[in-house]
């Protein structure tokens, strides 16, 4: 889902739904368009992951849920990386993507996974096999569900699109092209043919389903993280910090103060260093 894929030579289709960016741009309006060109360096530091994303976010790290995500299953698993902010994609067109010792792996997931077996990480070594499944299954929930809705609300219906706009530096013009290449993307996957109010009755369903599952727990199984809070997180963090416009800015904080708390209480955790990694509504630059 997180993926960045050529259309020919002079247009490429960027979209990082959810937290995101849609796009067909030319090759020279993207590097115009978006954050800074990054060249790949070939000097890297050995066994320290290079984490290639979009760039900072003007409330939360990032503003697709990909790259928060990925930095935060890095913090949790205390691997050494170095973020690469800028536009270059993965051989597969993907972002968020890393770099481990020359080696390039493209899609989030795919990211955990290859380092999960790498370097010997497991996040959920203290987990049940049965709640093993359970986590896969709220894994699945967030990333092939919950996803689209962030990203039909954040683009395609009628509301304020401010916060996107200027977080991407957009032209009404870019962001019209934007919003037709995720419509049709939205009908494609099947989460677009509904109504709006189809959609926010699913939308808080979801949320409903993960506030009554993380109840009174400090994370989503319990008391120690797992990998799955990462996922949750990525996702969480898009509609508790970036859904500015939509409608339901606040939906968190009103109707699932749980949700709230829970991400109050990860970016406590996972992120101590939280002000440095946001553009603060993009009055500067985030120095981390």
């Amino acid at each position: 889902m997180d993926a960045f894929t050529d259309l020919d030579k002079s247009q490429k289709v960027l979209f990082v739904v959810g937290g995101t960016v849609v796009a067909i741009v030319t090759v020279v309006g993207l590097r115009k368009l978006c954050f800074r060109d990054t060249k790949a360096k070939k000097d890297y530091p050995r066994d320290t992951v290079i984490h290639h994303q979009i760039g900072r976010g003007p409330y939360a790290p990032s503003m697709t849920p990909f790259a928060v995500k990925v930095e935060t299953y890095l913090r949790m698993a205390k691997i050494p990386y170095q973020n690469v902010h800028g536009m270059e994609a993965s051989s597969k067109g993907k972002f968020t993507w890393i770099e481990y010792n020359g080696q390039s792996v493209a899609d989030s997931s795919l990211c955990i996974k290859f380092l999960n077996k790498k370097l010997g990480v497991d996040l959920n070594r203290n987990l049940s096999a049965t709640d093993r499944g359970v986590a896969q299954a709220m894994h699945a929930m967030v990333e092939d569900h919950l996803y689209w809705f962030v990203g039909l609300f954040r683009w395609q219906f009628d509301n304020d699109k401010s916060l996107v706009m200027n977080a991407f530096k957009l032209s009404k013009f870019t962001f019209l092209m934007f919003q037709r290449v995720l419509k049709k993307q939205a009908w494609n996957q099947g989460l677009g043919r509904h109504t709006e109010e189809e959609v926010a009755e699913m939308f808080k369903k979801d949320l409903q389903s993960l506030s009554d599952f993380i109840g009174t727990k400090r994370f989503l199984m319990g008391d120690e993280p797992c990998e799955t809070d990462c996922v949750v997180f990525g996702q969480l963090s898009q509609v508790y910090w970036h859904f500015i416009g939509t409608g339901h800015h606040n939906i968190l904080k009103d109707k699932y103060p749980n949700l709230a708390a829970y991400c109050e209480r990860m970016k406590e955790t996972f992120w101590p260093d939280w002000d440095q990694c946001i553009t603060h509504g993009g009055t500067r630059e985030a120095t981390k």
